[in-house]
């Protein structure tokens, strides 16, 4: 019973349960972080926290918007630490100047909502694949981009042989995309964005793979909450 609550939380799409999902996010940074050892543990919080509260707002302060060659050598260490470990990364994303950085982030936000273009602006850049090109779109621009999280792919239907190229990205937003449409048809406060919706895939995942707790407690509220008093939803076409 509790396995096929959690899977109408993928076939359902009911804005409620996604909300509730969303909300355990928290606590799914803390699971993942748990399996870490001390120091990297402390680390993965510390960047998610930054990466998901503080650069967005100060992305948004800037005029034009850009990252600095210092926010994307951090967002790249937030990617790798949240991720698979690759330290070859951190090195070469370091050898891009401050200029080349602020020149290919201005021009892709601004080529935005042409989200092709924004990923190619971006990748230009030393180390800089369409993986880490959507981090900076997703803090930057969250209602245009959603971040290519290993989980976030392998919780949707369909997506799994990933591919981290620009072909493979676009349909990763397109089931995105469609996500959003349905949850905000719903949702009267028409809340949810790409960002917003790769974060509860994420938690999900992780709930699933990682921590029978977390997985069971999410599985029994959204059990309890399908049990209210509502009609039920339409299911995504696919």
């Amino acid at each position: 019973m509790l396995k096929r609550s959690m899977e109408n939380f993928l076939k359902d799409l009911d804005f409620r349960v996604w909300g509730l999902v969303f909300g355990y996010y928290d606590k799914s940074i803390a699971v993942k972080a748990s399996k870490m050892k001390p120091d990297k543990k402390k680390s993965l919080v510390e960047l998610d926290n930054w990466y998901q509260n503080q650069l967005p707002m100060i992305i948004k302060g800037r005029k034009p918007k850009h990252v600095t060659q210092e926010e994307l050598c951090k967002l790249m260490k937030w990617k790798l630490t949240r991720g698979k470990f690759r330290p070859r990364l951190t090195e070469m994303v370091a050898t891009n100047s401050e200029e080349d950085v602020k020149n290919a982030s201005v021009k892709a936000f601004q080529a935005l909502p042409d989200i092709s273009s924004a990923i190619q602006a971006l990748t230009v850049l030393k180390a800089v694949g369409p993986a880490t090109a959507s981090a900076v779109l997703a803090a930057g621009a969250p209602k245009h981009g959603a971040f290519m999280a290993d989980e976030s792919m392998q919780a949707l239907p369909g997506l799994q042989v990933i591919k981290y190229d620009l072909p493979f990205y676009k349909e990763y937003m397109k089931e995105v995309t469609k996500i959003v449409k349905h949850l905000n048809k719903e949702d009267p406060e028409k809340c949810w964005d790409p960002h917003k919706v790769e974060l509860t895939l994420w938690t999900y995942q992780i709930a699933k793979v990682l921590d029978t707790d977390l997985y069971n407690s999410i599985s029994e509220a959204i059990e309890s909450n399908n049990n209210d008093d509502h009609p039920p939803k339409k299911k995504l076409k696919t």
